[in-house]
């Protein structure tokens, strides 16, 4: 699964081009990334699309030295079920 990085829209973007599944961040604070939003298209759901986007923004912070805050309730449940993968990058 092809996964797209902007940094000007701060996003991760995976599926269809003219309505892609989406995981949205902002950058709050110098060294703190916060994924706030994650969107997957109806038609596009239940094929993994959201759990990927999710491992590569958190590959991203891990990859630039960023401490993570998930105000996103699908990136915070998920690091809660991968606890053991991702507790030492998050924001506490």
């Amino acid at each position: 699964m092809a996964i797209h990085h902007d940094l000007v829209s701060q996003s991760f973007t995976t599926g269809q081009n003219d309505d892609p599944a989406e995981l949205a961040y902002t950058l709050p604070a110098p060294g703190v990334i916060d994924f706030t939003h994650t969107f997957v298209p109806e038609r596009q759901r239940g094929q993994g699309q959201a759990d990927e986007l999710a491992r590569a923004g958190l590959a991203y912070a891990r990859q630039h030295h960023l401490r993570v805050r998930t105000s996103c309730p699908f990136v915070a449940g998920f690091v809660q079920r991968h606890q053991a993968e991702y507790a030492a990058i998050l924001d506490a």
